[in-house]
């Protein structure tokens, strides 16, 4: 039988559970204020950067080894997610979407470049090759290593040791909505000149092919950043929400175990007036 004391001692448990999630939810809403003002400044640059890329290359004229398209043999696949839990699905949803991208290709074929601490767990235990594992990156990874990587990257394709290369990341739209994004890293596809937005006739010095030609790994490196902003900010807005659900989770039970103490201090109570008044009698 549960005793009074075991009541107390479960409820004061709670109270400590609540007191973490709480001070959680606090510091992941901290850090994604700075992370959501890193996101807005990346965005609109990320979008010029592909607006000038897209034009430059528009051109039939314009040849280039990124925008050259293969015969598949093998493939390289970049999975953003996160070093730790208490994110709610926020992890799995990302490993359940390399999952599936991956029941297309065998081990032989596809080599992994994973962020995250989660993700390289995962794979690790499933024998994937795993090419590239970067830990400890969130809101803290610069500039020159993303380029560093994604400079890499570039090689790798450019030598022909892979074919394609794709990204997964979570794309960050409020903190309680995210989404999973699956899209091509490399090769890059031309877009037909009529489907892109008016723009004005500029005159390119030296000329558009040399300004891409040196545009195209900037391009990357910003793609790249983008996405792990995107990827950041969308894991501490699951962590928010997680703590949340936590936190009134907590509560419900405190308030059934007080319900609970309160009776059981009501029985003792009566118990012992009862004991008092069949003494005195």
């Amino acid at each position: 039988m549960t005793t009074l004391r075991e009541i107390r001692r479960r409820l004061k448990s709670v109270e400590n559970v609540k007191k973490i999630t709480d001070a959680m939810e606090r510091v992941a809403g901290a850090r994604l204020r700075r992370a959501q003002i890193s996101l807005e400044n990346s965005r609109p640059y990320a979008l010029k950067m592909r607006e000038m890329v897209e034009h430059l290359a528009a051109s039939e004229e314009f040849v280039h080894p990124l925008f050259e398209k293969r015969a598949v043999k093998k493939t390289a696949l970049i999975v953003i997610a996160a070093d730790k839990g208490l994110s709610g699905s926020y992890n799995s949803k990302i490993l359940n979407s390399a999952e599936k991208f991956l029941q297309n290709y065998s081990k032989e074929t596809i080599d992994l470049f994973l962020f995250g601490k989660k993700s390289i767990d995962y794979f690790q235990r499933r024998n994937w090759p795993i090419e590239s594992k970067i830990t400890n990156w969130a809101g803290k990874i610069t500039l020159t290593e993303i380029s560093s990587f994604s400079n890499q990257i570039i090689d790798d394709y450019s030598l022909g040791k892979y074919d394609e290369v794709w990204l997964i990341y979570t794309d960050y739209i409020s903190i309680s909505t995210r989404k999973i994004v699956v899209k091509k890293f490399l090769n890059f596809e031309k877009v037909e000149a009529e489907k892109l937005t008016k723009v004005p006739d500029y005159i390119y010095e030296p000329s558009a092919n040399e300004i891409l030609s040196k545009l195209l790994p900037l391009y990357c490196s910003i793609g790249l950043q983008e996405a792990l902003f995107e990827a950041y900010a969308s894991e501490l807005g699951a962590r928010i929400m997680a703590m949340q659900m936590a936190s009134k989770n907590s509560e419900e039970v405190m308030e059934s175990l007080t319900i609970v103490r309160n009776k059981m201090r009501q029985e003792g109570i009566t118990r012992e007036m009862i004991e008092i008044a069949s003494g005195v009698q």
